[in-house]
Parts: C-alpha cells; sequence; structure tokens
C-alpha cells in the first residue's frame, strides 16, 4: 500500500536536481562576466597606483573635487603614450631614439634585457603586415592526423632555397592547446596546406576551448560563391 509519503524523497531529489542545474547555469553566466569586470577594474587599479604616484599633487583631480576618481592615471598614460609616440616619429624623436639605444649597446646586461623586451614589444605590437594571414589545416605530427595552424608567410632565403621541395614552402604556426602563444613553427610545401574559411579570431576560440567551442555557421541562405 503506498502512502503519500512515499514520492516525496523523488520530488525533493527533482527540485534539488533543478536548483542545482539552475546553480550551475548562474555560474557559467555570471563568471565570464564578474572575471571581467574584476580584471578590467584591476588593471586600471594598477596603472592607476603606478602612474598617479609621479604627477604632482596638485594636478590630481582629487585636490579639486575630493574623490579619488578610478581610471585617470589610465587616461594620463594614454595621452603620455601618444605624445612619445608622435615625437618617436619625428626626426628629433628618431635621433634621440637611436642615440638612446646606442648608450644601452654599450651595457651588457641592460643591453640583452632592452633587446629581448624590445623584440616581444614589436612582436606584440606590430602592424597588420606581421600578422598571420589564413587559418589553415596541415597533417601533424603524422599523415591522418590533423592540426589547425595558422599560415604567417612564404618561407624565403636560405630556407627556401636548401629544402628538398619542387614547390614553394609555407611557414605555418601550429599552437598548442589551450595556451596558443606557445607552438612550433613549421614549413609545409604549400599544396600539403588546407586554407580555412574561418577567421584567425574563430581559430584561435577552437584551439583554446580544446574543440569545444566552434564558429558559428554561415547562414544557409546565402549563396556560395
Amino acid at each position: 500500500m503506498n502512502t503519500p509519503f512515499d514520492d516525496e524523497p523523488h520530488r525533493r531529489k527533482g527540485v534539488f536536481s533543478h536548483l542545482r542545474a539552475s546553480f550551475l547555469t548562474g555560474l557559467v553566466v555570471i563568471a565570464p562576466v564578474g572575471l571581467t569586470i574584476w580584471l578590467i577594474w584591476s588593471v586600471i587599479g594598477w596603472i592607476d597606483g603606478v602612474v598617479l604616484p609621479l604627477v604632482p599633487h596638485r594636478m590630481r583631480p582629487e585636490t579639486y573635487i575630493g574623490i579619488n576618481l578610478r581610471g585617470v592615471g589610465v587616461i594620463i598614460f594614454l595621452l603620455f603614450t601618444i605624445v612619445v609616440g608622435w615625437v618617436a616619429k619625428g626626426i628629433i624623436g628618431r635621433s634621440l631614439i637611436n642615440f638612446a639605444e646606442g648608450l644601452v649597446d654599450r651595457m651588457p646586461v641592460i643591453r640583452s634585457v632592452y633587446s629581448g623586451i624590445k623584440q616581444i614589444s614589436e612582436t606584440v605590437f606590430a602592424q597588420s603586415e606581421r600578422s598571420f594571414e589564413k587559418a589553415c589545416l596541415v597533417q601533424y605530427p603524422r599523415r591522418g592526423i590533423w592540426a589547425i595552424g595558422f599560415v604567417s608567410t612564404t618561407a624565403k632565403g636560405e630556407i627556401s632555397d636548401r629544402a628538398e621541395t619542387g614547390g614553394r614552402l609555407m611557414s605555418v604556426f601550429v599552437p598548442t592547446t589551450p595556451n596558443p602563444t606557445s607552438g612550433f613553427l613549421l614549413y609545409f610545401p604549400e599544396e600539403d596546406v588546407i586554407e580555412l574559411e574561418m577567421s584567425i579570431e574563430d581559430a584561435a576560440k577552437l584551439v583554446i576551448s580544446a574543440g569545444l567551442v566552434y564558429p558559428n555557421p554561415k547562414d544557409p541562405t546565402q549563396k556560395l560563391d
């Protein structure tokens, strides 16, 4: 004989399961937004903490309005960087930079540190001519296994001359998962590189997510070329 309390454990389990699923769904929604806001807020605070101590006290906004505005240091840093870049493009600025780099080249330890930081900065903040051209598929580390890569340039110079291939070589950066900033620089014959329609950003998301985030499919109503 069934009693009114027989189904209560099942009902309670169902309620808890729904609450747990709703909680996890809420975390998926809140976590990226919250972490992004926290990261931006922390970076702004860090820049303010570095820049504002260099600004005379009488020139700070809180001296006049009595409120410590977060982000003032970022604005000052951006304006200062723009001014430095504008000066560096001129003849006088280039002459000063060449003179300063000449002094740095005479300092053994500082020269190595400065050279490394300069190369990293030029790589990260380079113009579009140094960016990857296309996302691609290559067979790596052996035939039958496919990997996503980024086509950078066509091989030139000694690499192109001494490689035992009859056609052009393409330099392809094959990133690692989930950190796409590390990887392998490989040279493939042009016919072995399959260019993809997806953008560089979509391919990077695919690599970072370990294959979980695929680019949105194209609109089926659009005609293919």
